[in-house]
């Protein structure tokens, strides 16, 4: 597969740097503590600083992306470092992704065309297991202009109300848009304005049914309760009192 990525990353230098994303080194040990050894996939992942870094950390990482010259690099970056990462040069627009596969994906500066960050979400929502995270970092549209990274492309760039829109459901554990110092190689240098957030996919919920009459017609409706419903009446997925249309 040849793309201006591959012409990208065509050099020795490694262009994004060889440390972790500032964001996920800040969060990766709690998120992977949980796991035993997590099975992690970093999507857009470049020349392999974020993959390798969690593999460091002891999870067991596959980096993908669209640039088979980068991920060569990836695989010399982890060998340098003693560890190994799987490889998959995947067009991420257009991937599909095994069903409740991985327990945590990392997405760091990942720009899609918003029809392709659409599907992307899917995607992961799809392949988290239960309980897995997602964790992401990526430019909004308050960084155009500024010359410090990112596309200069107002459909690629990232904003948390579609990130708590694509994930709607999930434990939010941070999602925020931002101004911070990056430091991340020369393609990512100096203040930039980002999205950050992380999320939990839910366990999967014991479901228990009710029964309720409904006294203005001589039937009884089942509802849905989740497991960890309120006692009060309050269901947990609408956030809504319990009605007999429920």
């Amino acid at each position: 597969m040849s793309n201006n990525w591959d012409e990208r990353y065509n050099t020795e230098e490694y262009i994004y740097g060889t440390a972790p994303n500032d964001f996920l080194q800040e969060h990766a040990t709690d998120l992977l503590a949980p796991h035993e050894q997590a099975h992690v996939l970093c999507v857009a992942d470049g020349e392999g600083r974020n993959s390798v870094y969690l593999t460091e950390l002891g999870a067991h990482v596959c980096a993908m992306d669209i640039s088979s010259v980068a991920l060569k690099k990836a695989v010399k970056l982890a060998e340098q470092r003693g560890v190994s990462i799987q490889t998959e040069v995947v067009d991420l627009t257009q991937a599909e992704l095994p069903k409740a596969h991985y327990d945590g994906i990392v997405a760091i500066f990942c720009h899609l065309p918003g029809s392709g960050r659409a599907h992307l979400y899917e995607q992961i929502a799809a392949s988290l297991k239960p309980g897995g995270f997602f964790l992401l970092e990526g430019y909004t549209t308050a960084q155009l202009g500024r010359g410090t990274g990112g596309p200069d492309n107002a459909d690629l760039m990232i904003s948390k109300v579609e990130l708590e829109r694509a994930f709607k459901g999930y434990t939010i554990q941070v999602s925020q848009e931002i101004e911070r110092d990056i430091h991340e190689g020369d393609r990512h240098n100096g203040r930039g304005a980002v999205c950050q957030f992380i999320a939990r996919k839910p366990q999967q919920r014991q479901q228990s049914y009710q029964f309720s009459a409904n006294r203005d017609k001589a039937s009884h409706r089942m509802r849905y309760v989740e497991g960890s419903a309120a006692t009060d009446g309050e269901c947990t997925l609408c956030k809504g009192p319990l009605t007999s249309d429920d």
